[in-house]
């Protein structure tokens, strides 16, 4: 089986990894351009870049798959499938219909749940106790195509967006393994998405991460998760925001929102709309993740001082 792949992060590039393990014929692989990123703004390649050259594939970073070169290099190809994971470009139709087979997607949810660009976080978000990979055939919409495979795990109480992706990194290896050798002997079926459960999952924006104190202490730990590793949930207290990337509830409330009930070496306790919250790891603007025991020794927060609520 000849195969297309399309994909940017890490994992895609796990998945890519598992087909040339696994003996699958890589034509050609598309990646996201090069782009500048961090305080340096160096070129930032892709760990799928990575991966294809380590291989010696051959590599296209198209700005636009709507090109007419990238067209005709896609249709000479004569390629039985196209698997796409996390590429970050809008497959336009001509291209959907090239591959004999079409294009398989591996997607982050149970669909139709959370649909869109962040489906890990918005899981997390949500309070949701399970999530998944599908194996989608992909068509025009937003992973509106049939379902071909999906697999569940849970969601641990003490799961972040890394943890979790990681998990369903691998995972979605496995499934598109599946779903090939399923699809290569014809016994592959697809289920249409009942759009009445459709969830949408919407890119993060870094004003979501800023931490609402009124909230409860639950809804605010879940933010902690959902924003780990990025972009990190913060509040600012003293005139400086400071990341919160570690945190546990507990159900006592004997303060206003905001306002820090006791510091020690279990960490700094904060009242919030219901319940309280335990802060454990932090983070300050360019330094290193640290304890709070070990932010408390340079910093002289006490019982009474407030982080700020935001406007």
């Amino acid at each position: 089986m000849k195969i297309i792949f399309a994909g940017t992060p890490t994992f895609a590039a796990h998945a890519l990894e598992t087909l040339i393990n696994s003996g699958y014929e890589i034509a050609l692989v598309l990646t996201q351009p090069d782009r500048p990123a961090g305080r340096g703004m160096k070129l930032n390649v892709s760990a799928v870049k990575l991966l294809a050259q380590k291989y010696e594939l051959t590599l296209l970073q198209p700005h636009s798959l709507n090109q007419s070169e990238v067209y005709t290099q896609l249709t000479t190809i004569g390629a039985d499938v196209m698997v796409v994971a996390a590429y970050g470009l809008i497959l336009p139709a001509k291209v959907l219909s090239i591959p004999r087979l079409g294009c398989l997607n591996i997607h982050a949810s149970l669909l139709p749940h959370w649909r869109g660009a962040a489906p890990i976080q918005r899981a997390i978000l949500a309070g949701e106790r399970e999530t998944g990979i599908t194996i989608m055939q992909m068509d025009q919409g937003l992973d509106t195509g049939d379902i071909l495979i999906q697999r569940s795990i849970p969601i641990a109480h003490n799961d972040t967006t890394k943890t979790l992706y990681d998990k369903l990194t691998k995972l979605g290896s496995q499934c598109i393994i599946e779903a090939l050798n399923l699809l290569s002997n014809g016994s592959l079926t697809a289920t249409p998405q009942n759009e009445a459960e459709a969830s949408y999952a919407p890119k993060l924006n870094k004003k979501e991460a800023e931490i609402d104190w009124r909230l409860s202490a639950d809804k605010i730990s879940r933010s902690v998760r959902a924003f780990n590793p990025y972009p990190g949930t913060y509040s600012v207290i003293h005139g400086f925001p400071l990341k919160i990337l570690q945190s546990r509830v507990t159900s006592n409330t004997t303060g206003n929102p905001g306002e820090i009930l006791s510091t020690g070496q279990e960490g700094i306790t904060v009242a919030c709309g219901n319940g309280t919250l335990v802060i454990e790891v932090v983070q300050k603007s360019g330094g290193k993740k640290i304890t709070a025991m070990e932010f408390l020794s340079g910093h002289a927060l006490q019982p009474g001082d407030c982080f700020t609520i935001p406007a």
